[in-house]
């Protein structure tokens, strides 16, 4: 197993506002998958950053009267601080899309897709949303505006760009999907995805007029245009992976990886599934292996939690009040896997009390306090109890872990919780104790090895807590203070 490697990434959220919780649930997402397959013993490469070209940003930084540049410094860091205020593994690569290695890799790319024949230039005339960086066609439009991005007007670009020849590639994708049933999840997007490629494709601008839009990777062999920063964007996969200078890394971490996953939203459907996935065709490159679509977190009357709209809410404040292991919980327990899920600091706090402070938390005080009591030595705990790849982790749990629903996998784990529970209650070892001590103590290690395995499945989730825990059983030991304090 240890020579097995797997690729892990986020999306790169653009750096033209505060990180929002959207974002962390999906870099929270992808670190408990990193974590899970590292504990199965996985070389793992996981991949994150942020998104620093494009118009909304250059106009960002022109609205606060400062250096592009500079802005981008000062905001990529904000994202950067993140990663270790969510407890993101330390490990973690951190790309910018402009390090100097990203723009030589993205002028590399370009070049690789212009040799196969698969870019061209033409005049042309669109509808653009600069929230969403894209183009628009009017079956997209509501009102005549995005759905995503309603308080935005959409503007109209007349210019002579660069395209990439998508259109060509329609059959492609569709053998490509077919071949592989899995490579989007959930199911319900994958059909949305088919059914758009089956609708048929039309080529898309892949470059700006740098005398309109000077932030940008530049095209090679024409400093008269930029890069589209999608375009731009989703070469990061690669790049990310010392492509196209370290060619063992590149071969080593996607061309021969057991599994190279890509977390993304709902919104970014097309470009993920199918756009990337044509671009690396163009360019004679393996195709990603799964792409994995999160629902939206929605706010009040099941809007769109959006930075254009202003209705997001501050990862960070939560974390200062509650703990980053409380933010861990909420979106991976609370938080549906692939639907829209809403959000309120009410659901919030209903959510850390019950499954928390109430729950794991007072489990945790409960066993340790009769273990600390009434055992004479910490309990052993068996080797293939403290090994993931063992049969003492649940095979549901395995299971739904292994299909991204993590959603499922942290309600299995409150199941056991809530099993210990009424062990407690039913069979009362605290009152056992005064008439059968050697049964009760029979039951109160039960209790500890049941905690452990609790723990263990946590590990992903919530890995302070699993730490924690893990600790005090093996020094038998009560929590010197609750686990999670009730708010």
């Amino acid at each position: 197993m240890k020579n097995k490697t797997f690729y892990i990434t986020t999306t790169l959220p653009y750096v033209n506002a505060e990180p929002h919780i959207g974002f962390a649930m999906e870099i929270i997402r992808a670190d408990i998958i990193a974590r899970w397959k590292k504990l199965l013993g996985y070389d793992v490469f996981f991949n994150t950053g942020t998104d620093e070209h494009g118009l909304k940003i250059y106009r960002k930084a022109q609205e606060l009267n400062i250096p592009v540049q500079k802005y981008c410094d000062e905001a990529a860091q904000k994202f950067k601080d993140l990663t270790n205020m969510l407890g993101i593994s330390p490990e973690v690569n951190f790309i910018r899309t402009t390090d100097p290695h990203h723009i030589a890799a993205a002028q590399e790319f370009w070049k690789r897709v212009d040799k196969g024949g698969f870019i061209y230039k033409k005049n042309y005339s669109v509808k653009y949303c600069v929230g969403c960086e894209l183009e628009k066609t009017d079956s997209e439009l509501i009102n005549g505006r995005c759905p995503l991005h309603p308080l935005q007007d959409l503007e109209i670009i007349e210019e002579e760009n660069y395209f990439f020849k998508f259109s060509v590639f329609q059959q492609k994708l569709l053998d490509m999907y077919e071949k592989n049933p899995s490579f989007v999840l959930p199911d319900f997007r994958f059909n949305e995805i088919k059914a758009f490629v089956k609708r048929g494709l039309e080529d898309f601008s892949i470059s700006r007029l740098a005398s309109k839009m000077p932030w940008g990777v530049v095209v090679p062999r024409d400093e008269s245009q930029v890069m589209f920063v999608w375009f731009d964007a989703l070469i990061n996969y690669i790049s990310s992976t010392g492509w196209p200078d370290c060619v063992a890394d590149f071969e080593r971490r996607w061309v021969n990886a057991d599994g190279v996953v890509q977390y993304c939203g709902k919104d970014n459907l097309r470009q993920q599934s199918a756009m990337w996935q044509a671009m690396l065709m163009a360019a004679g490159l393996p195709n990603s292996k799964t792409i994995v679509i999160d629902g939206f977190i929605t706010g009040e009357g099941g809007v769109k939690m959006s930075k254009s709209l202003g209705n997001t809410v501050n990862p960070l404040k939560i974390v200062t009040q509650y703990g980053k292991e409380a933010l861990r919980y909420y979106l991976a327990r609370e938080v549906s896997s692939f639907e829209d899920s809403p959000f309120t600091m009410e659901k919030f706090k209903e959510a850390y009390n019950a499954g928390l402070a109430n729950g794991i938390g007072n489990l945790v005080s409960r066993v340790m306090k009769m273990a600390q009591d009434n055992l004479e030595a910490p309990i052993k705990v068996p080797v293939s109890v403290g090994d993931a790849t063992s049969g003492a982790i649940p095979d549901d749990f395995k299971a739904a872990i292994e299909r991204f629903d993590i959603h499922a996998a942290s309600n299995i784990i409150w199941q056991h919780i809530s099993e210990a529970d009424h062990i407690i209650q039913d069979r009362q070892p605290f009152k056992l104790i005064k008439t059968d001590k050697v049964a009760a103590q029979g039951i109160i290690r039960d209790l500890c090895v049941r905690l452990f395995v609790i723990a263990q499945m946590l590990g992903p989730i919530l890995p302070d807590t699993s730490g924690t825990i893990k600790e005090l059983i093996k020094t038998n030991k009560t929590p010197a203070t609750p686990l999670f304090v009730r708010k």
